[in-house]
């Protein structure tokens, strides 16, 4: 078997190194454009394909992403239906992201963005201390990531369908099910994969559904969020500030109104990352369940979107 390494802005053998190509037991790794015999390519790494890039492996079985995300190899107009898609589940990119929201969590409960405006002040002024329970916090997006941030913070969880909670964390679920956890909701964290259907939820429809004050973190997709929605709740104070990890174009343009407002925190796509064991171990059991004629395992549902 032969796999096919397909970008066109990431050199994925330099990016994936040496410990992928010894995860690839018996398969030979080439990159695209491949110009030799392409009958034997069944499998395929990718990372924002080309528009034509799968025309060219006819025999494709399935595409692994490098990451949890699959939105940039589903929009690929050359994707076949039928051809497996492969997310990469990485329970440490699930507890960087964890960590990464706390940050921003507990930063919004205890006010550190006021504590740091009065120190610029010089201004020694002791707030009201709050609770983590008195700061509701509803996260969009209940999957492997979601499920790791639920357990470190009381948290709400929503998402498309109904699935099952551990104790102690509120289920919601649907239309109806967004309303009401929105209605309770000081913090919003969204982990949401990108779809036709999430496209844009970040917007001033959500956020007059949050207590006013409220704060986002938004480390989903930067298509999720219409940038002018979000300014417009921080100016009328519906949104009391925002930290913003992703965004709809990367790097984020210089100039832009979000480097210098005072109320968002910009970080450059940096609240996680999947490690290059996992995308190894991803890989490897994709290759075996290929080998045996299995659907491979974190084989995405594509009607869905993830």
């Amino acid at each position: 078997m032969r796999c096919v390494l397909v970008s066109k802005s990431l050199d994925l053998r330099g990016y994936l190194g040496a410990q992928f190509l010894r995860a690839a037991d018996r398969i030979e790794i080439v990159s695209h454009p491949h110009h030799g015999p392409a009958t034997d390519i069944r499998l395929a790494v990718a990372w924002h394909p080309p528009d034509d890039a799968f025309d060219h492996y006819p025999h494709l079985q399935a595409v692994c992403s490098i990451g949890a995300g699959v939105d940039n190899i589903l929009a690929c107009p050359s994707l076949r239906p039928g051809v497996e898609v492969i997310r990469v589940v990485d329970p440490a990119q699930a507890q960087m992201m964890s960590g990464f929201v706390a940050w921003h969590v507990i930063g919004h409960q205890r006010r550190f963005a006021t504590y740091q405006a009065q120190q610029r002040e010089e201004r020694w002024q002791r707030l009201a201390l709050r609770r983590a329970q008195d700061v509701p916090v509803g996260i969009l997006g209940f999957g492997e990531i979601g499920r790791t941030v639920a357990t470190d913070l009381p948290v709400m969880a929503w998402s498309r369908t109904a699935k099952e909670t551990p104790p102690g964390i509120s289920g919601f679920d649907g239309t109806a099910g967004l309303d009401a956890m929105l209605g309770q909701t000081e913090v919003l964290v969204n982990l949401l994969p990108l779809t036709p259907e999430t496209r844009g939820i970040l917007n001033r429809t959500t956020f007059a559904r949050m207590y006013r004050g409220s704060y986002l973190i938004q480390v989903g997709r930067g298509e999720h969020l219409v940038e002018a929605d979000l300014l417009a709740a921080l100016e009328s104070g519906q949104l009391a500030g925002a930290a913003l990890d992703v965004f709809s174009a990367e790097p984020l343009a210089p100039r832009h109104p979000f480097w210098r407002h005072p109320r968002i925190v910009v970080t450059p796509h940096d609240a996680c990352e999947v490690s290059v064991e996992a995308i190894g171990a991803t890989f490897r059991a994709t290759a075996e369940a290929i080998r045996a004629g299995r659907r491979p395992p974190h084989s995405i549902d594509r009607e869905r979107g993830y």
